[in-house]
């Protein structure tokens, strides 16, 4: 397929590009910043026309997209005011994902997030595992993710063809950022993330495979590693930060108490990535 990508820049843009490109993909990235090149358009999201003319055609790049993958945003609350990154996410998902609608492209895969799961847990999850069950938004940046998916549900009712798929990316760590997980037997250590995380590569892995199964209609799933990011079981966390909450089944020793089960099956999901074999090789360098 030829994909436009969102945020191609960024740090999940740039893995992604990389990884459908080795599968054979043709990308077009839209970004703000880039490399210079047939592969790459300058587009301000903001901007609906330049939006919707990019997915259209671009002279010498490209005349049309049959996928689009959206990663462009504000990536967390607190580097603009509330307020901005609330307009400008909430404006750039509108604009790309509707003008996708008005240019024919059928399959989209968005970038949600676990802030749309309740993300930072100052009030506990209703249960564990936590899986796509539950929505929840206690900032600015979550509360356009659960409005992005909620965008989705609807649009795809306007066009029985439309294909949305929303993934609920953890915090997306890359190889340089194992050495932050010398403090996994802190058991304050990711305590907002439900000690989850999710390597950059297992992330762009997702985004493939959710393009690959696209089917029509709107879709969520949680998307993190199969392990939690410290050396406490599972079990002992959750009892800890959260002693009221219910456990929905039995958990395995160190198992992410954010549930990817549903991209499991639907998507074949399987992380290959864990911080445990990286930070030791890391070490074992030194």
């Amino acid at each position: 397929m030829r994909i436009a990508v969102t945020g191609s820049s960024g740090r999940l843009g740039t893995a992604t590009v990389e990884r459908l490109r080795a599968g054979g993909h043709d990308v077009v990235g839209f970004d703000r910043t880039g490399p210079a090149g047939p592969g790459f358009t300058r587009v301000d999201l903001g901007d609906y026309g330049q939006t919707l003319d990019a997915l259209l055609g671009v002279t010498a790049r490209h005349d049309g997209v049959d996928a689009l993958v959206h990663l462009a945003a504000i990536p967390v609350n607190g580097l603009v005011p509330d307020v901005t990154t609330f307009h400008v996410n909430l404006t750039a998902s509108f604009n790309t994902v509707f003008a996708a609608l008005r240019a024919g492209v059928r399959t989209v895969v968005i970038a949600s997030s676990i802030t749309a799961m309740g993300f930072p847990f100052a009030e506990p999850p209703p249960y564990l595992p936590l899986d796509e069950g539950y929505t929840a938004a206690d900032n600015t940046y979550g509360l356009v993710k659960v409005l992005e998916e909620t965008m989705a549900g609807q649009l795809v009712r306007w066009d029985r063809e439309l294909s949305v798929t929303a993934l609920r990316f953890t915090n997306i760590v890359t190889p340089d950022d194992y050495g932050t997980f010398a403090r996994a037997g802190d058991p304050g250590y990711r305590r907002d993330l439900l000690g989850s995380y999710v390597d950059v590569r297992d992330a762009a892995a997702a985004v493939e495979l959710a393009l690959a199964a696209a089917r029509p209609g709107a879709s969520v799933y949680a998307i993190a590693a199969a392990d939690t990011g410290l050396t406490i079981p599972s079990a002992a966390l959750a009892r800890r930060w959260f002693p009221d909450v219910p456990l929905r089944r039995e958990l395995g020793e160190f198992e992410t108490l954010i549930s990817i089960d549903r991209a499991r099956s639907v998507l074949g999901y399987a992380p290959v990535h864990d911080w445990r074999t990286e930070y030791a090789a890391a070490q074992a360098v030194r």
